[in-house]
């Protein structure tokens, strides 16, 4: 009796040390395998950056150094090439592509707002119709319609002005917008606009004070879109324009002459280029995250 009692006892505490360390194993082992997912997640996000580094790097060579073979990684920087990019008169076709930019995307939300507005909250009997029309307008290759533009801006003297490109990207940008924005509106809520009118708010008062507060993620979310469009445009900025009203795109195709290709000092024309966007994202990712996280890309 004495003596069975703790042989059961010590069956019964017998396996515990072995549950703790199969489980402890296992702690390990996931331990792991999360740092090796986070050294190839590392990995594949330097790989998909690689040329962007690359791009930035090239941009401090000489032009000696950026085109041997293999391609030096240690080199003397210097600022030379961002200096000569700025003294080709950069200014001037950063401000063009400022000015396009920036009134483009203004009016782009100006008028996609209250269309995606009315086309979510307020749908009309053919609404599905009216969406197809706006994104089929997208389907039509930009080289088909460069003549007529060119014809058309021609008679009315618009050929070579930023506005004739202010035009053609909020025209460019629209359908697109509104249908980013209307996925943004479905996202909020019948009982808030609901609430609100039973306070007496009218359709303005909704939109205004009720609606764009919570939409502002998804706004800034299409704004930006909007904006990289737009700043990286080319086919209607090499066509529409010449000496007054052209945009980066156009200043970058000048490096490459018949003397050869300036890889150095296009790649810091490339940097300066990039630089505008890169910040404004880097300033809106909190909003652009949660915008894009609302539905509307799917």
């Amino acid at each position: 009796m004495t003596t069975a009692a703790p042989a059961r006892a010590a069956a019964r505490t017998g396996p515990a040390p072995h549950r703790t360390s199969g489980s402890a194993r296992r702690r390990g082992n996931g331990g792991a395998r999360g740092t090796a997912l986070t050294v190839l997640t590392w990995a594949i996000g330097l790989l998909f950056v690689s040329p962007a580094l690359w791009l930035v790097m090239t941009a401090f060579k000489q032009e000696s150094d950026a085109v041997t073979t293999p391609p030096q990684v240690l080199f003397a920087p210097t600022l030379d090439q961002f200096r000569a990019v700025i003294g080709a008169d950069f200014l001037p076709y950063l401000g063009n592509s400022a000015i396009a930019t920036l009134v483009s995307t203004g009016l782009v939300l100006a008028l996609g707002v209250p269309a995606a507005y009315a086309l979510s909250i307020r749908p009309i009997r053919r609404t599905r119709d009216a969406l197809f029309f706006f994104i089929s307008t997208k389907m039509l290759p930009v080289v088909a319609v460069v003549v007529p533009l060119y014809v058309a801006a021609a008679q009315v003297a618009m050929l070579d002005n930023i506005w004739t490109l202010v035009i053609l990207y909020t025209a460019m940008n629209l359908p697109i917008a509104v249908w980013m924005l209307r996925s943004f509106f479905l996202e909020v809520p019948k009982g808030v606009i609901e609430a609100a009118q039973m306070e007496g708010a009218g359709l303005a008062r909704v939109l205004w004070s009720v609606m764009l507060p919570i939409m502002a993620p998804g706004i800034a979310a299409t704004a930006l879109i909007c904006m990289i469009f737009s700043w990286n445009e080319f086919f209607f900025a090499v066509n529409l324009t010449a000496a007054q009203a052209a945009t980066v795109p156009v200043f970058m195709v000048g490096f490459m002459t018949s003397e050869g290709l300036f890889l150095a000092r296009l790649s810091a024309a490339a940097t300066l280029v990039s630089l505008p966007i890169v910040i404004v994202g880097w300033i809106a990712q909190r909003q652009l995250v949660r915008g894009l996280s609302m539905g509307a890309v799917k």
